[in-house]
């Protein structure tokens, strides 16, 4: 009896896809003689039903109306709606036209949204292989969590195959992966979330239309300049665009799309690679050039009008000695020299905004596929590590879109070895004051940063997070052109960052080093105050790296921070050793100077950027005793490149330590910590030894 029970169960399956894609054909293959036509009810729309019986189901087949999208405008649409949401199938069978895949998965990704069990069939495999088209069928499936089976209706080639399919998915209650959407959409999205059961495609129906949303979508449009029900459509084609990428190889051009176009050149696996290395040069090379101007005139704002000013302000008040000395050497000397690289990380931060919604950094996560497989990561693992060139903190907190913690585990691990603005600061500093080629110096520091990175991530993939590899879709966002609101909102609000850190962390960091320099009270010679003693201490440990002098190990205390502390505290240090000569001060020249120095900045950091050599890179002869010409004097070219691979290699900062430990506990941000350091210590010992037989 129970045998008889099971040959009678019946399987609903509908058919679903494009207009003209081979439905039809396929279901006369797989129904034969038991196809029957007639009309959708209440309507004139052709159905087409029919039943076949495979492995003791009765599988029950419907032909939808052809659609492109489930939006329920048209009639079609509408009833090809009515049936998924209402009737509910079993198991859905969306068929798609190999040769035009990228239109018809637009309708794929809104099927999979509903979290229906699917089977895709890939129909007229034989036209799409004579345009020169092969569609990698095991990596679609990987990447979707569906079965695909390439499919001819002509001649009925992969028919019982399909069948095979639908029975399998039906039995194992196989549902595809979710669809996550990139932020900030899917912020908005999960706002909405009630019963944690809910689908993709109901949290964007309740978002596009539900009146509680409204807030929501208001938020969302105005953070991004355009439509809600805009935004879903363009993730959907950019999720699309992806997938079809990833899956899908031409021998040969047969659009002059401009993306395709793009593409063809920009993903290649070695012209690709190119452009990445030489949009990469260009992107510091101009953030270097077009800044360089402004850092030399805030620098001089600061000490040459800032710091008389505030001096002679103090003592027409009648301040003490100490107090006057704090503000020239802990704010001025400190802070006041942080600030000067606000011109650099703004640029920087400007070129690294346009990249990412031009649509360029998606397409590197994909050039980059093959290589992060080797690793047992996926092309996409790249776009935190991308963003770790902006900050580490954020490109950590991106890493919660990575599904498996296997992998979001593995590329933690690799982002604070990537290079943030703020280490970028220390380089440029030292490598213009100790190298003739400064720019191949911090070139040379970014690639070590990525190749302990990817050593970090193959240790811990063959020791402690050994795995499968986990399959991610990645999408290609259209290339356009962020507008100018976007990219300014994104470039204050990292802005607003590193000012709220200078004035807050930075100004504590530096009070106490000031603080430590001067106690015992009435200490003369700052080597024999507190932090010459912490200096001294530290020393044996660093010594075998270099770095020898109390000055430089007292820095690395606060440097762990926040990176850009190191300056601001060797500057307050270097100021409490410097003696100060008197100079007069006239505010009205002070100010006349510093509005021609910024015209002049202006004007120099145009030609810069026209100039084809990197111009701000060009060392030139100081006079006087400013902090590059006191550590110049100090330190040798080794010990400064032995100091700048151990500020690449231990641990970034400690925010970065915290979001680590929020994100994935205190076992492994300790552990980092401590490997970082090990790490560090090691290269820099390396790069010490090794520098000193051919650097002078």
């Amino acid at each position: 009896m129970v045998e008889v029970k099971e040959r009678l169960k019946t399987i609903r399956v509908a058919l679903a896809g494009n207009p003209n894609v081979g439905k039809t054909s396929l279901l006369n293959h797989m129904a034969g003689s038991n196809l029957k036509v007639g009309n959708w009810a209440g309507v004139t729309v052709e159905k087409r039903e029919g039943r076949v019986s495979y492995k003791g189901y009765e599988i029950e087949l419907v032909d939808l109306p052809g659609i492109y999208t489930l939006e329920p405008v048209s009639e079609d649409e509408q009833i090809a709606y009515a049936y998924l949401t209402q009737e509910k199938p079993d198991v859905v069978i969306n068929v798609v036209e190999t040769s035009n895949m990228e239109r018809d998965l637009l309708l794929t990704i809104e099927l999979l949204e509903r979290q229906i069990p699917m089977v895709i069939a890939l129909n007229m495999v034989d036209e799409a292989q004579k345009l020169g088209i092969e569609v990698d069928d095991r990596r679609l499936a990987e990447l979707l969590g569906v079965s695909v089976v390439k499919t001819n209706g002509r001649t009925g080639l992969g028919v019982k195959e399909l069948l095979e399919k639908v029975v399998e998915v039906y039995e194992k209650g196989i549902k595809p992966k979710e669809i996550t959407y990139p932020e900030p959409l899917n912020a908005y999205l999960l706002k909405l979330i009630r019963t944690g059961k809910e689908t993709t495609a109901e949290l964007i129906e309740k978002f596009l239309k539900d009146e509680e949303a409204r807030s929501l979508r208001h938020s969302l449009e105005k953070e991004l300049g355009k439509k809600a029900y805009d935004v879903i459509n363009e993730e959907r084609f950019a999720l699309a665009h992806g997938l079809y990428s990833e899956v899908v190889r031409r021998r040969t051009l047969t659009s002059k799309d401009i993306t395709e176009a793009l593409d063809k050149l920009l993903l290649h696996p070695y012209v690709g690679f190119l452009v990445f290395i030489g949009v990469m040069f260009l992107t510091f090379k101009i953030a270097f050039d077009f800044s360089s101007p402004f850092i030399d005139w805030v620098d001089g704002f600061m000490n040459n009008l800032v710091a008389p000013l505030l001096d002679g302000l103090l003592a027409k008040a009648g301040a003490g000695e100490l107090l006057r000395s704090f503000f020239a050497e802990a704010f001025v000397g400190g802070v006041g020299f942080v600030l000067t690289f606000v011109p650099l990380l703004a640029t920087l931060f400007v070129l690294i905004t346009f990249l990412e919604f031009s649509g360029y950094l998606p397409r590197v996560a994909f050039l980059m596929d093959r290589f992060m497989h080797r690793l047992g990561l996926h092309g996409k693992s790249v776009i935190p590590l991308i963003l770790g060139l902006g900050c580490n903190v954020p490109a950590i907190m991106a890493t919660r879109t990575i599904e498996s913690k296997r992998d979001k585990l593995l590329v933690i691990g690799m982002i604070p070895f990537m290079s943030c603005p703020a280490r970028l600061i220390v380089f440029s500093f030292f490598a213009v004051i100790f190298f003739k080629n400064p720019a191949l110096v911090i070139v040379s520091l970014y690639l070590l940063g990525v190749a302990v990175a990817l050593f970090t991530a193959f240790l811990l993939k063959n020791t402690a997070l050994k795995g499968s590899l986990s399959h991610f879709i990645m999408e290609l966002p259209p290339y356009r052109l962020p507008t100018f609101k976007l990219t300014a909102r994104i470039v204050w609000a990292h802005l607003r960052a590193f000012l709220y850190r200078a004035g807050t962390l930075i100004f504590a960091a530096n009070m106490g080093i000031w603080l430590l320099l001067n106690l015992p009270p009435g200490v003369e010679n700052p080597k024999d105050s507190l932090a010459g003693k912490v200096g001294q201490a530290m020393a044996p440990i660093f010594k075998p790296i270099g770095i020898e002098d109390w000055r430089m190990t007292t820095s690395l205390i606060p440097a762990f921070l926040a990176r850009e502390i190191v300056l601001g505290s060797m500057a307050t240090i270097y100021a409490v050793e410097e003696k100060k000569e008197e100079k007069t001060f006239e505010l009205s020249s002070a100010l006349k100077e510093q509005a021609l120095g910024l015209g002049s900045a202006f004007k120099d950091a145009l030609l810069n950027v026209l100039n084809p050599l990197p111009k701000a890179f060009e060392v030139e002869e100081e006079e006087g005793q400013s902090l590059k010409s006191l550590i110049a004097n100090s330190v040798s070219p080794a010990t400064a490149l032995s100091f700048m691979v151990f500020l690449l290699v231990y641990t970034s900062c400690l925010g970065t330590v915290g979001v680590m430990w929020k994100e994935v506990g205190p076992k492994f941000a300790l552990g980092f910590l401590a490997y970082s350091f090990i790490m560090g210590w090691f290269l820099a010992f390396l790069v010490y030894n090794l520098s000193k037989l051919w650097i002078t």
